[in-house]
């Protein structure tokens, strides 16, 4: 079993051999998942900036007030229950 000790900051190093056993590296992202009274760590996969370019606009150079006016349209109609 591995332990560490909590700062007064609440901060925690995680152990060598869990970061491995993770394949974490410096500067990547973890969650703290709780189930009941445990908690696990699990490593974020990819974040937001991991998607870009994966989907392609319809026209280029892509009119963002379109699409703003469009986005307002579907989100009036759905409030409206229609």
């Amino acid at each position: 079993m591995a332990t560490s000790t909590l700062t007064s900051k609440g901060q925690v190093t995680i152990p060598k051999e869990i970061r491995e056993a993770l394949g974490l590296k410096e500067h990547d992202r973890v969650n703290f998942v709780r189930r009941g009274d445990d908690i696990l760590i699990k490593p974020v996969k990819g974040n937001i900036l991991d998607l870009r370019g994966s989907v392609q606009p319809g026209k280029r150079p892509e009119d963002f007030e379109e699409v703003r006016r469009i986005t307002r349209k579907i989100i009036a109609k759905k409030a409206a229950g229609k």
